[in-house]
């Protein structure tokens, strides 16, 4: 469902029903003083839309949505698989340093930490690093395993999540972004990542639209 902006004849259409409903296509065009073809597609972009619903035998009547309740609804729809991220992931063994320098080159806030089988052990924040960067310690020898946030503690989202779901933990724990997953027998598969940004573009796709 895509959200629409109604023409005047689509706005007379949705008044009609909403103070006649139910009322049959027949019945609207003859309010209108327009044929029942010349409706049709307007009847059908209404009902698509969810404006109107129609019932056989009955006719069409106002499903009582507006356009802030078709929002709500289609952004409830949303899955994470839909909009996720390539994910930045590092290997165990690398360090600080060069940590640092790869969050700086891809401009991301998170490192994804894996080991030698590629699954999910770790993750590293804009904070972490930075709090290992103050002070006097040898950044090129420390690895990144001794600074990162380990599993269990780590919370990741699957690709068949609702983004409205996702959306709520980043708030909650003040995190942003978490790493998309993948069951397998051997651990967790990093396979994207969904982040404050990724909600950012959501967000201007909708006002767009």
């Amino acid at each position: 469902m895509s959200l629409i902006e109604l023409n005047k004849r689509q706005e007379q259409i949705v008044e009609i029903v909403k103070a006649n409903g139910p009322i049959t296509g027949e019945q609207i065009a003859d309010q209108l003083n327009l044929t029942r073809a010349t409706l049709r597609p307007d009847l059908a972009i209404l009902t698509m839309a969810g404006y109107l619903e129609a019932r056989p035998r009955v006719g069409y009547y106002f499903t009582g949505k507006t356009n802030t309740h078709l929002i709500m609804e289609e952004l409830k729809g949303l899955q994470v698989k839909d909009y996720q991220s390539i994910p930045i992931v590092v290997n165990v063994n690398v360090s600080v340093y060069d940590a640092i320098c790869m969050m700086f080159l891809e401009d991301v806030g998170t490192l994804f930490v894996v080991d030698e089988q590629s699954h999910l052990i770790g993750v590293l924040s804009r904070k972490d690093l930075l709090r290992t960067s103050i002070g006097k310690q040898e950044l090129t020898t420390i690895p990144v395993n001794i600074i990162m946030t380990r599993m269990p503690n780590i919370t990741v989202c699957r690709p068949e999540d609702y983004i409205i779901d996702v959306a709520q933990v980043l708030i909650e724990k003040q995190i942003d972004g978490l790493p998309v997953v993948k069951d397998t027998d051997q651990g967790l598969e990093v396979i994207g990542r969904i982040t404050k940004t990724n909600m950012t573009k959501i967000l201007v796709s909708f006002l767009n639209e």
